[in-house]
């Protein structure tokens, strides 16, 4: 045993210990750091749980427990039969990410219940807290006279010190594709979000909202609270009881049954996660998400590989090509069953993208629209057996279109739309996952777009997340990545499951091209990176110069500057990024460099600065060589930041390559000016930038020899 092991195990030690005072049996852990502190009691028979941070209570008094559908609810009547504490200190490393190495370093204690009168049913509490923050979850061993539950709700409690600043949207049991509310908790409305005319698909039953959910306290304190490793079980949301200021736990149910969740014993819940930051940037730089997932079970997931890619995918949005062969479903309500030249997947206009592709350090290509069924995915009931994933309409040779790509060193990704009806995905899983394997084909962009079926069914409920899994553990068997679209929130998975590369999982880019609400605001993505963003990799499809959507969509537009759209590619953490707008708009265009030269894989990442709704910058180093990339955006308000470029390594010269908001840029009166500077510099060295409204800068570090 090292040393560093031995002094972790000694603090360890120290930080995890029970007392006795007057009769009422106290337990405590604490982070390694000693900043962090857990205390769980037994009141009254129910185990109540309270959280400090620098000796100052975060987290008031808040009860735990369960209610069945099939036994009594745990709450009261229990007592703590034995108690055990552990450590942990080691590293691991993400095999593509935000960064190489990650530390998981934690105290842990494990405290087992048991009911006071019969049937003494058993459970046992585990609390694991790391500088970063904690996470807890329920275990419930195998026992006699309890083989399977039935829950109807988890109740858990999240008992705030005060009416602290929130960012969140509602907690919809089918779609994460809300704009972010920022109000004090006691504000909080989300059943006020009901029938939102923009989104195929939305539950809002009860004032709640979905994790990730941050929130700022008077004392300028950051809590983000979420889940970890969501398996076999419920999403969560969390219900706004707002008399009493506190987040209550509420899953996501079924309409199709009277219990949220069914599981035999044994099993553990999911991790309920909070995060702790005195600086809102260390919530992006936290890892307690992914360290509270199971180590990589899959090996090397070497067949994937971190990339940009192109897309027949903008160009439906903008109502220039359509999905379907016969174009009668495209985003401007086209309609006729004959193909007439507008269909978006065809082997010619798949070339043309893969050439521009090459040409560009560009290493995929994604193709929508290339299979049937697309006539009738959207707007329809009956949408089961709809989609065939393996049989392409008459004008597109999907074996051709993979032959061309590796003759250019540009790989295809997969897409298969669901339209809801993962049943009929399901049937065909085994075949479409095993023609693609054959073709050499390793990424697949999944989609569920619409209500579920079956009928009661929803997109975060336990029917589904077991659905989703299903979908990657087949994909792993035939060395498949997934890129899922209207997804489960991402709960750190991606650690055991390292092909699970990205989701959605938020309101994306294609909104600024159709919604009726006016797209996404300014501040969207600086409210995103402190929210969404916690969660894991994210989807977004940034990269659009063609900011206005002239000429095609007039009424609608991307709501910040260019400049902005390229930090999004250093700001957003994803391991496959898209580069979605139109060949023509980037061609001659001296600001897509930045996108030829931008890493998707990094060493590691250091947040500069940030405040959540109005700005932040992130440097991530390539982890391919000592280059370092910097991307930094704001809100509808123009703002001065100091850049230090302190994170650069001793003694090493870099060319700097600034791509900046112009001088009279704005992101709705002149959006695509801008301009680019060249310096040479190195960790003394200090940026001054400044951005426009709306706006943004993105910068490139070369190692000079």
């Amino acid at each position: 045993m090292n040393f560093r092991a031995i002094q972790s195990l000694l603090i360890g030690v120290l930080m995890i210990f029970a007392s006795c005072t007057n009769g009422k049996m106290t337990s405590k852990v604490s982070s390694p750091d000693g900043k962090i502190g857990v205390e769980v009691s037994m009141v009254e028979g129910q185990a109540v749980y309270q959280v400090s941070f620098n000796g100052k209570q975060v987290i008031e008094p808040s009860s735990m427990g369960f209610d069945f559908k099939n036994m009594p609810s745990i709450e009261k009547g229990w007592k703590i039969v034995n108690s055990e504490s552990s450590t942990g200190d080691s590293n691991w490393e993400m095999q593509w990410g935000e960064k190489r190495v990650v530390v998981d370093q934690f105290n842990q204690l494990k405290l087992y219940l048991e009911e006071e009168q019969a049937p003494n049913r058993k459970m046992n509490l585990v609390f694991k807290v790391y500088n970063d923050g904690l996470g807890f979850r329920y275990e419930f061993p195998e026992q006699e006279g309890m083989k399977e539950v039935l829950i109807t709700e988890e109740n858990t409690q999240f008992n705030l010190t005060g009416d602290h600043k929130t960012w969140w949207i509602p907690g919809d049991w089918d779609i994460y594709e809300h704009l972010y509310n920022t109000t004090m908790f006691s504000e909080i409305d989300a059943t006020s979000l009901r029938n939102h005319a923009s989104l195929a698909q939305t539950s809002i039953p009860n004032n709640a909202v979905n994790t990730p959910v941050t929130m700022k306290t008077d004392e300028g304190i950051y809590l983000s609270f979420h889940e970890a490793n969501l398996t076999d079980y419920s999403g969560m949301t969390l219900k706004v009881n707002q008399k009493d200021l506190m987040w209550e736990a509420c899953l996501v149910g079924s309409l199709n049954n009277d219990y949220k969740v069914k599981r035999s014993l044994p099993f553990n819940t999911p991790w309920r996660t909070i995060q702790i930051a005195e600086k809102a940037g260390d919530l992006i730089e936290s890892d307690l998400i992914v360290n509270l997932n199971e180590p990589n079970k899959l090996g090397d997931v070497d067949y994937f590989k971190p990339m940009k890619y192109v897309g027949i995918w903008w160009d439906m949005h903008l109502g220039t090509r359509t999905w379907d062969y016969g174009a009668s479903q495209d985003m401007n309500s086209a309609t006729g069953l004959k193909a007439h030249g507008r269909h978006g997947a065809t082997t010619e206009y798949a070339k043309e993208l893969i050439d521009f592709a090459s040409e560009n350090n560009i290493g995929g290509i994604l193709v929508e629209g290339w299979n049937t069924g697309w006539e009738h995915w959207i707007g329809f009931e009956d949408r089961e057996g709809v989609f065939d994933f393996v049989t392409p309409y008459p004008d597109y040779d999907l074996k051709e279109v993979v032959r061309y790509g590796k003759e250019k060193g540009v790989e295809l990704i997969m897409h298969h739309e669901t339209s809801a009806a993962p049943r009929t995905y399901d049937q065909q899983m085994d075949t479409a996952y095993h023609m693609m394997n054959a073709l050499g084909i390793h990424s697949v962009k999944t989609g569920y777009v619409g209500k579920i079926i079956p009928k009661g069914e929803f997109h975060h409920g336990q029917w589904m997340v077991n659905h989703y899994r299903r979908a990657l553990l087949k994909g792993a068997e035939n060395k498949i990545a997934i890129n899922a679209h209207e997804p489960i929130k991402a709960t750190g998975l991606r650690r055991t499951y390292p092909n699970a590369i990205a989701r959605e999982g938020l309101r994306g880019q294609e909104f600024n091209a159709w919604s009726a609400d006016g797209g996404n605001p300014p501040e969207h993505l600086p409210i995103v990176a402190f929210t969404r963003m916690l969660s894991g990799p994210i989807d977004y499809t940034p990269g659009i110069f063609n900011i206005k959507l002239e000429p095609y969509k007039k009424e609608n537009q991307v709501n910040t500057t260019l400049a902005h759209q390229l930090a999004l590619y250093v700001v957003i953490n994803s391991p496959i990024q898209m580069v979605p707008d139109l060949i023509e708009s980037y061609k001659g265009n001296d600001a897509f460099q930045f996108i030829r030269d931008v890493a998707v894989n990094w060493e590691q990442t250091k947040v500069l600065n940030g405040e959540i709704g109005d700005f932040v910058s992130i440097a991530r180093q390539d982890r391919e060589s000592n280059n370092w990339f910097v991307g930094a955006i704001t809100d509808e308000n123009e703002r001065e930041m100091n850049i230090k470029l302190d994170f650069l390594p001793e003694g090493k010269k870099f060319m700097a390559t600034l791509y900046l908001d112009g001088d009279n840029a704005h992101w709705d009166k002149n959006p695509t000016e801008f301009k680019i500077e060249k310096m040479e510099v190195d960790r003394s060295s200090e940026l001054k930038l400044k951005l426009a409204a709306g706006g943004g800068a993105a910068i490139s570090l070369m190692e000079m020899n």
